[in-house]
């Protein structure tokens, strides 16, 4: 069973996808969004293609824990996302997920442009890694 985790963003939103027995997480792709059927046609192929049972949206959520403007429109997403695929959409807290990101990305050598480009999926990459290791302590 594959999971496929979600770092949503306005314009971007980077995915990752689980291997087969839910251990490890890997990037796929940052999808820049069209019309909204472009997008639901999208994700209907990732999850088809990639047989995706359960997705993880990361949710950006205040350093005090509170939801802000951010968060609401992740969880409007997520609620869309989870009427168009059918499939159950859970959240996870991605707080300083893009700083883990972009600590990360600054230790490889590659080119600011390229670092922008992928930051997105190694937030998601951190989302659904972290997900899965929860989910093996219990």
């Amino acid at each position: 069973m594959r999971i496929l985790g979600i770092d949503y963003g306005d314009r971007k939103i980077g995915l990752a996808i689980s291997d087969q027995l839910g251990i490890t997480a890997q990037p796929l792709i940052s999808y820049r969004r069209k019309t909204e059927k472009e997008d639901a046609a999208y994700f209907k192929r990732v999850v088809s293609e990639y047989e995706i049972k359960e997705v993880i949206v990361g949710l950006p959520l205040r350093m005090d824990g509170s939801s802000g403007t951010r968060a609401e429109k992740t969880q409007e997403f997520a609620r869309w996302l989870e009427q168009i695929l059918g499939l159950p959409v859970n959240f996870w807290d991605e707080r300083l997920t893009t700083k883990q990101a972009s600590k990360i990305l600054s230790q490889q050598k590659i080119s600011p442009k390229a670092k922008k480009n992928i930051e997105d999926q190694v937030s998601a990459v951190i989302i659904l890694s972290t997900y899965l290791e929860s989910k093996r302590a219990g």
